[in-house]
């Protein structure tokens, strides 16, 4: 190995150089100029230029490989934005150690000795050399390159160490395999390695040329083929058998169609334009095609078709009735609208009669002949609440009892205001949106038209499909709905729109604003085993070629079913339970275990396997520093424990069990409230000295939030801090302010069925929420004692044990000296 001398370093990108090989580099990077100027002062311009490993634009000597090239520049160009310069190899080089000097980096650099062959006239030696040149002339006319040219090149290279270089300096592989061959100090051992891949070079090109030789005689044969077909259309045209007939009659059943519809002007004038332009045009036309296209889509669309609604209140009850169970909410708005309709269509008919009677001379002219008879516009109502309540479903009975078509178009994931509004009609293969789409299915101009999950629309650089929205749910905009590909206004104001949602934060405001929301709520347990017998049970017997005797699931055993194995606000998971029950029955009675199969309670864990739920229940015991709340999920409400503990401290809160930024509030409020009330409370005066609080909120994997427990943590944290126990039957809900206020919150009814569920019949709620017990069913409304509360004087003398609220104090009847400590928080000046 020479001796080592010191040359500034060039770090080069994707790029490796070889001995015997010229490369223009382009140079932008400020270390790398200072670099080239050092070589430009040095003899002979040399510079020692080195792969990076790492495709990065700072550059470090870790970053560098060790075994570069020793080059010299030839020419350089600089211009603003750096330097081009052309580099000439040299030599290997192996950088010793790198340094970093005036801000660019040095190697010291040593020439390795390469590895001759033991015996440079050995045949197979020989042979593997004239190997590489011979496909390294094939590769070069393969690519392109004159064979002279290659000749002329591969000729210079007499040595075979410069011959192996000079070919892997310009065969197409990528770095790190290039860096290999420049690091392959053995000559033979590299001849070898730039043979195969060079050999690998020629068979790439070879399968392209084969493909692209394949495709040139598929497109031949397209061609002829095109051609045979044209000279048959000549033919058959001449007999008289051609399509030509059958496309005319085709264009004028379609001109009949157009000329069918009752349109108004705007819309006339626009559709015959495109008839005049569509007879002007060549059928085989691209532009042809399109506009036949359009003009079909517009004889197709429903202009004018109406169906009859039926009006008969009592039998769209019994319909309803007998598709769902419960909703009396919906089932109500749903009779209204049809009560007014037949109302109106009464009063149309009148209208009707008095028109057509003659009037006589002279007299004038009758009101009621004026009077506008345009029927009830179209309604959008809103569909919110948790999912398996019956929505959807509500939504094709809602049709079935109105007498009118049924459309369903699901919104969940679009996003694309195109969707909605379609192409326009420039775009290839363009289309209407779904709207009228859905209009074009059902037939007539006034369907019931679901829009399913709308409160799951996206929104993307192609537009937000709710936006568009905002004119097909507007009863002041619809009438005149222009689609991007129609382009003309389309009568949409007779439809009724029924959306649908999961919650309503998920939708925005001015859509929100456009429709009348109706609110499902999760069932009872009750209502659940009136739906399963109604409706689950009969329809899981049907699909499992169960008779209605062969199995019969007893009371208990469906309420086992839904409390050990659902945990929903639905019953879509307690139908796939059914269903699994009716398989297992199907499997017995098919196999000749039994004739019929009667599942009790302790029949279903045999069946169904353990319980997959486990709902929380009611402590066994009153215990300081724990209280019982209630939350609210869309698979329905529950209870839940609030744990409060005091420990030495600095007088700090810590909170864990994944509690969002409202709850963390709520108890940063509960604890200021504590500490500023400690007298009123009981808690001594002492009892904040160095403590800290640790408050919890089981289970730890469960992310919650929300406000409706600052009234659980707040009695939590009295009594760990008055030591006084709470009572393990009561359970609670409501928001707190730093002056003790209760304010009201949202899902009472699934918070109070949940605490029911799990075994409580005492619960206290603030005193604004009071009306929302209306929507209990009545059985669960008897078996509780609830307490409204405004004060949170009065939650604790609910919760702790031995306290009471008297005239608007909190006392204790373990200390009757506290009564008279304050007046209750919120009467309190602050």
């Amino acid at each position: 190995m020479a001796d080592t001398h010191a040359l500034p370093v060039l770090p080069l990108r994707n790029t490796v150089l070889f001995p015997g090989v010229s490369v223009p580099i382009a140079a932008g990077r400020a270390g790398t100029l200072k670099a080239i100027e050092a070589a430009l002062k040095g003899p002979e311009n040399l510079i020692f230029t080195v792969a990076q490993r790492h495709d990065t634009d700072s550059v470090t000597p870790d970053g560098l490989h060790t075994i570069g090239t020793v080059a010299a520049i030839a020419s350089i160009q600089r211009g603003p934005g750096g330097a081009r310069l052309l580099l000439n190899g040299r030599s290997r080089g192996i950088a010793m150690r790198y340094v970093e000097r005036d801000g660019m980096l040095e190697a010291s650099v040593s020439t390795p000795d390469e590895m001759p062959p033991l015996d440079p006239q050995d045949p197979a030696f020989l042979a593997l050399v004239k190997e590489l040149r011979e496909r390294a002339t094939e590769l070069g006319q393969k690519v392109g390159l004159p064979e002279e040219v290659v000749q002329q090149g591969l000729a210079e290279a007499e040595e075979p160490g410069r011959l192996a270089d000079l070919v892997a300096g310009y065969i197409d592989i990528p770095t790190a395999e290039r860096q290999q061959l420049l690091e392959t100090l053995s000559v033979e051992d590299r001849l070898r390695r730039t043979l195969v891949h060079v050999q690998r070079q020629i068979g790439v090109l070879a399968a392209q040329e084969d493909l692209k030789s394949k495709v040139q005689e598929q497109l031949g044969d397209r061609q002829r083929e095109m051609f045979l077909r044209e000279q048959l259309r000549a033919i058959q045209k001449e007999l008289g058998e051609g399509e030509e007939g059958k496309d005319a009659d085709d264009l004028k059943e379609l001109k009949a169609k157009l000329d069918a519809l009752v349109l108004k002007e705007e819309v006339r004038k626009e559709i015959d334009r495109e008839w005049g332009r569509l007879s002007r045009l060549s059928r085989e036309s691209m532009e042809s095609q399109v506009i036949r296209t359009y003009l079909e889509w517009v004889a197709e669309l429903p202009w004018n078709a109406r169906s009859d609604d039926k009006l008969d209140v009592a039998e769209a009850q019994r319909v309803l009735d007998e598709d769902h169970y419960a909703l009396g909410d919906v089932k109500d708005r749903i009779l209204e609208f049809l009560a007014v309709r037949q109302l109106v269509t009464t009063k149309q008919a009148a209208v009707r009669a008095v028109a057509a009677a003659p009037a006589e001379p002279g007299a004038p002219a009758s009101k009621a002949a004026a009077a506008d008879e345009d029927g009830p516009k179209g309604r959008i109502l809103l569909f919110i609440g948790p999912p398996g309540v019956g929505k959807t479903s509500i939504a094709k009975s809602i049709a079935r009892a109105m007498g009118r078509k049924y459309v369903r178009i699901s919104l969940g994931g679009a996003r694309d205001e195109a969707d909605v509004r379609g192409h326009r009609r420039t775009y290839v293969a363009a289309m209407p949106g779904r709207i009228l789409q859905g209009m074009k299915h059902a037939g007539t101009k006034n369907p019931v038209f679901l829009l399913d999950e709308v409160d799951k629309l996206g929104v993307s650089y192609q537009g937000d499909p709710a936006s568009a929205l905002l004119e097909v749910l507007d009863p002041a905009q619809n009438d005149s709905f222009t689609d991007h590909y129609l382009g003309v206004p389309f009568d949409l104001s007779e439809v009724l729109f029924i959306a649908t949602a999961n919650f309503v934060q998920g939708i925005p405001g001015p859509l929100l604003d456009r429709m009348e929301v109706v609110e499902f709520s999760g069932y009872t347990e009750r209502e659940k085993m009136a739906i399963a017998r109604q409706y689950l049970l009969p329809r899981q017997l049907k699909e499992n070629g169960l008779e209605a005797g062969q199995l019969d699931l007893t009371d208990d055993g469906l309420s086992e079913v839904i409390s050990g194995y659902t945990r929903e606000a639905g019953v879509r998971q307690l139908e796939r339970e059914i269903g699994k029950v009716a398989r297992k029955a199907a499997r017995r009675i098919a196999s000749g275990e039994a004739g019929t199969v009667t599942v009790k309670a302790e029949d279903v864990r045999a069946l169904l396997g353990r319980k997959k739920v486990r709902p929380e229940e009611k402590s066994g015991e009153d215990q300081v520093g724990q209280a019982t709340g209630m939350y609210y999920t869309p698979a329905g409400g529950d209870i839940m424990f609030v744990e409060a503990a005091l420990m030495h401290g600095k007088g700090e809160v810590l909170l864990t069990g994944q509690l969002g930024d409202v709850m963390k509030e709520s108890a940063r409020a509960a604890w200021t409230f504590a500490r500023s009330h400690a007298p009123y409370l009981g808690i001594e005066d002492g009892a904040f000295v160095e403590r800290d609080v640790h408050i919890h909120v089981p289970a730890g994997a469960v992310p919650k939030d929300g406000p409706s427990a600052g009234i659980t943590m707040a009695t939590a944290l009295v009594s760990a801090l008055s030591r006084r126990a709470v009572r393990s039957d009561v359970a609670m809900t409501g928001e707190i302010t730093l002056s003790g206020r209760v304010l009201p919150i949202g899902g009472v009814k699934e918070k109070v069925l949940g605490a029911v569920r799990a075994g409580i019949r005492t619960v206290v709620l603030p005193k604004e929420n009071e009306p929302d017990l209306e929507d209990l069913p009545e059985e669960v409304r008897s078996t509780l004692d609830v307490h409204p509360v405004s004060d949170l004087g009065e939650v604790l003398a609910v919760t702790l044990k031995g306290a009471t609220f008297r005239d608007g104090h909190l006392a204790f009847l373990d200390d009757p000296s506290a009564a008279g400590k304050g007046a209750s928080p919120s009467q309190r000046p602050h």
